[in-house]
């Protein structure tokens, strides 16, 4: 009887001591939600990478301008130290706007069109040839150099709208404008045309990087918005098109870039790192406040709010802007070349790249050698989020910490609801004007509070 009654007292004790800490979390995470909501300052943050920075492609002045603006911001902040990590980014330059203009006898139609991030341009005289439409990279090889010599490829498959989230469906399509020049090039095509990568039927064109194979020519590669791209094929299927091209784009030099990187020290486990982070430099033709401004803004809320609770964390926890996601990763492998050089582990690192709306959840990847057993522990802090609309999954984190995944902490995504990202990615109305304030408050508040419980709770041995 005596060891019933202490067993029974025991695990009493035990459910209200964890009762107890249940809402001593629920009550920080509804503290940080509610300064984020109402003495939050992202949204002004990011109304100046967007508006008045603008376009920050790496090696840029307006990318070098966004590295001192968000330096400036992390010291206002009470961080323990700020400090800029050296990068070697490769400049690329659009030179002014492209021109795809369909040249049949019957008259010009101009297209709405954006060159490819990394492209070549077209002679001074631009290209001029027939077009031959495919759906996937596997068509152009089976057309080979008979059906593909001396044209222009067209690549034509849609992102599948049956794909709920919107990520899915870009990744399904995406292998065309990055190998699409290339592959064509391999048979003698001239060029590339790509349809470009949203779900929306709009005018507006989308750039993003394209990538070419040391073996083949280098020839341009220039994306079509959806609307010309579904003319361009119905004027196909009633004959052949010829197409005239023409860009003035290039490579540049090689320049010295800079992550930005702000912390505050742990007071227990100074040696775990938690990191938050998004990527500055954007493509050139918006405001960049999606895709990756937001992110950004997202990372340095956590700070703020952090800061300004008085909060004092147990480990350390890093605030970096990634510099040179879009066409290279060069901030990417220089943080995690010197974090592995340091020995540094990274218990956790939370990133924010998949826009601005409202905030849906977290996807976990990790080393799968300790996947199952960190997912199972992070999982146990969901009822603690439900009630803000987030769920848990495990899948990607981000291109900017996947290089940490070897130190066998856990990698995070922030995931926000994906349906009109794609309608902005990587054009030019990716500005302020289309993100939701409260939306982007939400994100950073979501990210501050999984930060808090990484803390606090860190991750199991």
């Amino acid at each position: 009887m005596v060891r019933y009654l202490f067993v029974t007292f025991w695990l009493l004790m035990s459910t209200c001591i964890l009762a107890q800490h249940n809402d001593d979390d629920a009550l920080f995470i509804k503290t940080i939600h509610d300064h984020s909501l109402t003495s939050g300052k992202a949204y002004d943050w990011l109304y100046h990478l967007s508006e008045t920075i603008g376009g920050r492609l790496a090696g840029t002045a307006a990318a070098a301008e966004a590295v001192s603006y968000t330096q400036s911001v992390m010291e206002g902040m009470d961080a323990d130290q700020v400090y800029l990590q050296p990068c070697t980014v490769k400049e690329w330059h659009r030179n002014g706007s492209a021109t795809v203009d369909i040249v049949n006898d019957n008259g010009k139609i101009s297209l709405t069109a954006l060159a490819l991030g990394n492209s070549v341009g077209t002679s001074p005289t631009g290209v001029t040839a027939d077009v031959v439409e495919v759906k996937s990279l596997d068509e152009v090889h089976e057309l080979g150099r008979a059906g593909i010599e001396g044209k222009i490829v067209f690549y034509n498959r849609p992102m599948d709208p049956t794909q709920l989230r919107t990520f899915n469906a870009y990744g399904g399509a995406v292998d065309q404008r990055v190998w699409g020049a290339s592959t064509a090039a391999q048979y003698g095509g001239v060029a590339a045309v790509v349809r470009s990568m949203t779900l929306s039927i709009d005018d507006i064109p989308h750039t993003g990087t394209l990538a070419y194979k040391q073996d083949y020519d280098k020839v341009p590669g220039i994306a079509i918005s959806t609307m010309d791209a579904d003319m361009l094929s119905d004027k196909l299927s009633h004959g052949s098109v010829e197409l005239y091209l023409h860009t003035a784009c290039a490579p540049g030099a090689e320049k010295q870039s800079y992550n930005v990187i702000g912390e505050i020290k742990g007071s227990t486990y100074p040696d775990e790192v938690i990191l938050v982070g998004g990527h500055l430099d954007s493509w050139d033709v918006g405001g960049g406040a999606h895709d990756d401004g937001a992110g950004c803004v997202h990372s340095l809320q956590v700070l703020q709010t952090l800061t300004d609770l008085k909060y004092q964390p147990q480990r350390t926890i890093r605030c970096v802007m990634f510099m040179n996601e879009e066409n290279g990763l060069a901030g990417a492998k220089a943080y995690a070349k010197a974090s592995d050089a340091a020995g540094e582990y990274h218990l956790a690192a939370i990133e924010s790249d998949a826009g601005g709306f409202v905030p849906r959840g977290f996807s976990f990847d990790a080393d799968t050698s300790v996947l199952k057993k960190h997912y199972k522990h992070v999982s146990s802090w969901l009822p603690l989020l439900e009630s803000y609309g987030l769920q848990f999954t495990t899948g990607g984190s981000g291109a900017d910490i996947n290089p940490l995944k070897s130190q066998k902490g856990i990698l995070v995504g922030l995931r926000p609801d994906s349906q009109r990202y794609f309608d902005y990615h990587h054009t030019s109305i990716d500005r302020i004007t289309a993100v939701h304030k409260r939306e982007l408050e939400l994100g950073a508040a979501a990210m501050t509070s999984l930060v808090y419980l990484f803390d606090k709770y860190g991750l199991s041995k």
